[in-house]
Order: structure tokens, then C-alpha cells, then sequence
């Protein structure tokens, strides 16, 4: 299943949002981005967020991994 089958835009409420939620998470595990995991559950970015942090989910940092350079 990639997108929920409720009309765009419709509220996400009870049983559908902990069904969001829980998708949300699973892919965003996977290695989705935010941005990615709205546009599979046809949701915004904010509601995306708001869905993984429900998940209780631990958002990656900004900007991805940061490579230090070994010290000589």
C-alpha cells in the first residue's frame, strides 16, 4: 500500500490516523524522507511530521551525514 485510500485532503482521524501513522513510520525507517513519506500517504510535509512524531518516531537530523576528515 503507498497512498491511503481517503480523498486528499480529508481530515485523518481515529483508527485511519493511527493506520497513517503507523505507515508513515515504516517507511520513513526504510529510509523515505519526510518529503518522500507525504507524497506516498498524499499528505503535506507538516502532516507527515506530525505522523512520524505520533509514531513516536526519532527524526534524522537536517541535511543528512556529515563526514569529518581523519586528523593526521
Amino acid at each position: 500500500m503507498t497512498t491511503l485510500e481517503l480523498p486528499r485532503g480529508a481530515q485523518l482521524r481515529g483508527l485511519d490516523r493511527a493506520k497513517a501513522a503507523e505507515r508513515a513510520a515504516e517507511l520513513y525507517v526504510q529510509g523515505c524522507t519526510i518529503r518522500s513519506v507525504a507524497a506516498q500517504l498524499g499528505r503535506s510535509y507538516g502532516c507527515a511530521r506530525a505522523l512520524l512524531l505520533e509514531a513516536g518516531v526519532q527524526l534524522r537530523p537536517k541535511g543528512g551525514p556529515r563526514f569529518r576528515e581523519a586528523a593526521t
